[in-house]
């Protein structure tokens, strides 16, 4: 028996008021000026069950007007998007996240214990930052490479796409193109997807999608070394035209020392020399899928050897190789000279990143 707000019994105290939901960039939607309505205590969340406010919006054209499911305190208990209940910095299921970093998070489930849990949240929170996570995901390590690998870089928007009209699918809508559904075709109903409860994807148990991701995973292509053991050249595809040297040495410097950088602006990509094979090896390991620059992800692949570049009529300008458009061999520098002695004028000397005076800051 459904009860009114009047006749609630429990604390109003604990209502949540809210001025803006946390939601992430796809559910926002791409048109900047959106039109967002709040129903003040319009709703009980789908998990801790108190009333909060709730926020109704429509992304753009069209799209479907979507709504805050869970409250704010549950969605900063896990990090997640009010909407769509996926990670906010990963773009990925909350499964998926915490079996990549180990969290075991046990939130209560119970009507006593959630709220008291709960309750200490709202205070923990109040006294410190609101921006950063709570619990276990504040104490969790580094991003592992399976999220590097999956993590969504830009919004999905398709996600926003209206419902699929049934009475199409019965055969007897007669809007036509004035329908404001799809008229598309479903899926087939034994399909996992098609069965997706709100809480599994919250508590990650059982979540369809993230198996589904967690499979995906396991059979994801590996960048293999060439057999040229002379190769230390690495190529990056999609580079944005704002990146400079600078940007791709920030990254690189780390994993050994830099022979040189050659960028081919009109081929939006980028040419990456080191100084041994295994810095080289070592870069493409940790770098393949999990490079970003400008908010893009990075395409990295071994350069192609000069012997299989050179025996070719017309020199390459599509593949990972040290050509350059006009077909000249991008310039190296000379290997290292031996200790105590100078190399010769004209010549660039090798970049180490404590050589740059304004790394660590500057006086004015």
């Amino acid at each position: 028996m459904a009860s009114s707000k009047s006749a609630n019994t429990y604390n109003r105290l604990n209502w949540e008021d809210a001025e803006f939901p946390i939601l992430c960039q796809t559910c926002l939607g791409e048109n900047p000026l959106i039109r967002m309505m709040k129903d003040r205590y319009g709703k009980e969340c789908k998990i801790c069950a108190r009333p909060f406010t709730v926020f109704r919006w429509c992304p753009g054209p069209k799209s479907r007007f979507k709504k805050t499911e869970v409250c704010q305190t549950c969605a900063k208990l896990k990090n997640v998007c009010q909407t769509c209940l996926l990670d906010l910095d990963y773009g990925l299921p909350v499964q998926v996240r915490d079996q990549a970093l180990n969290i075991k998070d046990e939130i209560p489930k119970s009507d006593v214990n959630r709220e008291y849990y709960q309750q200490n949240v709202e205070a923990t929170v109040a006294v410190g930052d609101p921006s950063r996570p709570y619990g276990q995901l504040a104490k969790a390590q580094a991003p592992s490479d399976v999220l590097a690998k999956m993590a969504r870089s830009t919004p999905y928007y398709k996600r926003n796409r209206p419902h699929i009209c049934s009475f199409w699918v019965k055969g007897e809508c007669k809007r036509g193109d004035e329908c404001p559904y799809r008229h598309e075709k479903p899926t087939d109903p034994d399909d996992p997807l098609a069965d997706q409860n709100i809480k599994d994807r919250y508590y990650g148990t059982n979540d369809p999608v993230a198996h589904k991701l967690m499979q995906r995973a396991q059979t994801m292509p590996k960048i293999e070394p060439p057999a040229d053991k002379n190769i230390t050249t690495l190529y990056l595809g999609g580079v944005p035209k704002e990146t400079t040297d600078q940007d791709i040495r920030n990254h690189f410097y780390q994993f050994g020392e830099i022979r040189a950088i050659n960028i081919v602006e009109k081929q939006s990509c980028a040419f990456i020399c080191f100084m041994t094979r295994a810095s080289a090896q070592l870069a493409a390991e940790r770098s393949f899928n999990k490079l970003f620059l400008h908010g893009r992800r990075i395409n990295v692949k071994w350069g192609r050897s000069p012997a299989l570049v050179s025996s070719r009529d017309e020199p390459s300008t599509s593949g990972a190789s040290m050509y350059n458009s006009g077909g000249e061999v991008a310039a190296l520098a000379p290997p290292p000279f031996p200790p105590g002695m100078l190399p010769p004028p004209g010549l660039n000397q090798l970049y180490y990143p404590s050589m740059d005076p304004g790394r660590m800051g500057t006086f004015n």
